[in-house]
């Protein structure tokens, strides 16, 4: 009718509307705490992650299962790592030579020392306890 306004929206705007909220609703989603049920977390008690030769000295190795990493020394000692980044609590699946990448928000970490290299974390990935025995790597909590 002229002289009245429509309440009705057209179809274009609707769909631009729930785009947008999805959108958010993602971006939200994957900067959570990851404190919910399910939520990854490091070893609560020692776990056997396999053979200790299978870690190149100077190199380091992702355990995805089981949210390690385990680094060696030129000299050969074994320091590991939990993969739960410090920043939002997702689980680190992406080694590349002795660098962490996190697939959440893109901070990087130091296989080796556990540091931050690159933000939003800022705090260093928990250090866990690490030996081995008859020839296999076992990691756990620290004492």
């Amino acid at each position: 009718m002229p002289g009245t306004t429509s309440s009705r929206i057209s179809r274009r705007t609707a769909l631009r509307g729930v785009a947008v909220a999805g959108t958010a609703g993602i971006g939200l989603t994957a900067c959570s705490t990851g404190a919910g049920s399910g939520a990854a977390a490091a070893p609560t008690a020692p776990v056997d992650l396999g053979k200790a030769d299978e870690i190149p000295e100077g190199g380091a190795k992702l355990y995805k299962d089981e949210h390690v990493v385990v680094s060696r020394a030129k000299g050969g000692a074994y320091k590991a790592f939990s993969t739960i980044c410090t920043h939002a609590g997702c689980p680190i699946a992406m080694l590349k030579g002795t660098e962490l990448t996190c697939n959440c928000h893109g901070s990087k970490f130091d296989a080796t020392t556990g540091k931050v290299l690159q933000s939003p974390a800022t705090e260093p990935l928990e250090e866990l306890s690490v030996k081995v025995e008859s020839g296999k790597i076992v990691a756990g909590p620290r004492s």
